[in-house]
């Protein structure tokens, strides 16, 4: 299956912890970072999502969000230090590549932001990714 899906990383489940409606997953990427989910329980159930599983992570790129300072006092629980490789711009938006260990993050962001955090090839950001904005696919 072909997926529109911008940002796919290559995980396996490190923990995995159920409640009532939904689950946090948190997973060890191919690049040594963590990444946490939160998916419903019968995702969990039906994908067979166990601690030490292979798992995809998918992010639609609207979802990444982009800092060039500290990060404090957020509750987003995902927060990937990568390079930014390359910034296209177009009428309104902008598209981000940013080199995270392991793999490479596409943020779709304002062209105004992209401007106001003065961001090109060589820009060190934080990607900040909300854990409810993380889909996981099985790998089998």
């Amino acid at each position: 299956m072909s997926l529109s899906i911008r940002n796919q990383l290559s995980g396996t489940v490190l923990t995995l912890t159920p409640g009532e409606v939904m689950s946090t997953v948190v997973l060890r990427l191919s690049g040594g970072q963590t990444l946490t989910a939160a998916i419903t329980v019968e995702a969990v159930h039906d994908l067979g999502i166990t601690v030490g599983a292979p798992v995809r992570a998918l992010v639609k790129s609207t979802e990444v969000a982009l800092s060039t300072g500290p990060v404090d006092g957020l509750s987003i629980r995902n927060r990937l230090p990568g390079t930014v490789v390359a910034v296209t711009t177009g009428g309104a938006m902008a598209g981000v590549k940013v080199a995270v260990p392991g793999g490479e993050l596409t943020a779709a962001i304002t062209k105004d932001a992209a401007a106001d955090l003065g961001l090109a090839a060589g820009s060190e950001v934080t990607a900040l990714i909300k854990s409810t904005e993380v889909a996981l696919a099985a790998e089998r």
